[in-house]
């Protein structure tokens, strides 16, 4: 199929493909002299292996270096556990994020208090 056919098919555009294909996360099975790209199903389930792994959350970056392991396992454990890996990472970095908002926020509340408490007092006396 040409990558007009393989952008419907998976739901991208062309632009897309081509993006990933400069990255190196799919190619063309065939290129023709003149410039067309031909792809068969199998770069279909690679493509759409690469949407569902950026819909748990992955960037590129970590879909290139977790694409490679569903290929060399059929079983795709291997992949699989490096997609964990990776999803415990995300986790413990929104944790980390949570907490140091939260002290923001506290440190927002209290600089508001102390203001308003200024200003109160401001009013009072006048």
């Amino acid at each position: 199929m040409r990558i007009g056919e393989l952008a419907e098919q998976a739901g991208v555009t062309p632009r897309t493909i081509r993006y990933y294909e400069s990255l190196g996360l799919l190619e063309p099975s065939e290129r023709e002299g003149t410039g067309f790209r031909y792809y068969t199903e199998a770069e279909l389930a690679r493509l759409q292996k690469i949407n569902a792994l950026k819909e748990l959350g992955l960037s590129l970056e970590e879909i290139s270096s977790v694409l490679p392991l569903y290929l060399e396992d059929p079983t795709g454990l291997t992949g699989k556990r490096k997609v964990l890996e990776v999803l415990q990472t995300h986790l413990q970095e929104t944790d980390e994020k949570i907490e140091a908002l939260t002290q923001f926020r506290w440190e927002l509340q209290a600089n508001i208090a102390r203001i308003q408490q200024c200003i109160d007092e401001r009013s009072g006396n006048s």
